[in-house]
């Protein structure tokens, strides 16, 4: 890193060919400038000036460089792994392709759950009846069931008679239902997902109105106590699947999830309704 004492006043300029301070870097990409520091702090992205004033400056290879960053992170990939790709420590193409069959798993997914989406409206508008195995149509019972053998080993008779209360609640849901429930959860962790990139305390109003819009979800399917809630984070840290999900959307947001649960828990109250 260079210390720069402003010459000519050019870094303190912004020009088509540079250098452009951080906040002109954050408006062009659309990273907070908290971001641009972080991935100075972790060595991912070096000004390529600072001012005396302690302001940091972008030229264009570093611009080049941001560009490549936020293309691997668009495609899941950890910083340290963007680190190596883009350090050519890991062969670029490889982890490219891996992530992208990834992607495209995930999309395809999605595009099974929007179709249903379509023929719910079709249905609506229309007055054209439903299967009822159409109606959850880009959902995996196999791996509910999976998740719900883990919460009984996990936690007994309880979290069997709270299984058996959501299967109550679900057992008259529409379609309208379940896509709200999968949009409350992806709203959810699609907030805390950019606020754990940016490193926001888990105990921040924003972080907790995000986990707030994830318990309110998960009252849809059953309502946990202080206890069940903070329970339920640290399952989705020590659970393969789930942690797999929340990593695949921000390194680190598996145990950030946990954390902000675990304080968002504290308004509950001890005991909790299980019907």
């Amino acid at each position: 890193m260079v210390a720069a004492t402003e010459p000519s006043t050019v870094l303190g300029m912004s020009s088509d060919s540079g250098p452009w301070h951080i906040g002109e870097v954050a408006h062009l990409s659309g990273v907070t400038t908290r971001t641009l520091r972080h991935y100075g702090d972790i060595g991912l992205l070096l000004p390529c000036a600072t001012g005396a004033d302690g302001t940091r400056y972008y030229g264009r290879a570093e611009l080049l460089r941001l560009q490549r960053i936020l293309l691997l992170r668009e495609l899941g990939l950890g910083l340290a792994h963007v680190a190596e790709v883009i350090d050519g420590d890991v062969d670029e193409l490889t982890a490219l392709r891996r992530h992208r069959d990834e992607y495209a798993t995930e999309l395809e997914r999605r595009r099974e759950v929007l179709a249903t989406i379509d023929a719910t409206i079709e249905n609506v508008t229309q007055g054209a009846p439903m299967r009822p195995e159409d109606l959850f149509d880009g959902f995996d019972p196999e791996q509910q069931e999976r998740w719900e053998a883990e919460l009984v080993g996990r936690y007994g008779d309880e979290a069997r008679a709270r299984i058996d209360s959501s299967r109550q609640r679900t057992s008259t849901w529409q379609r309208a239902d379940a896509d709200a429930a999968v949009a409350g959860f992806d709203r959810a962790e699609a907030e805390l997902a950019h606020l754990c990139a940016d490193h926001v305390p888990v105990d921040d109003p924003r972080v907790q109105r995000a986990v707030e819009h994830h318990y309110v979800t998960v009252c849809r399917f059953w309502t946990p106590d202080a206890d069940a809630y903070a329970g339920l984070g640290q399952m989705y840290v020590d659970h393969p699947d789930f942690r797999a999900r929340y990593e695949s959307r921000q390194v680190g947001l598996s145990e950030y999830l946990r954390d902000a649960m675990t304080v968002y828990a504290v308004s509950l109250p001890g005991t909790g309704d299980s019907s």
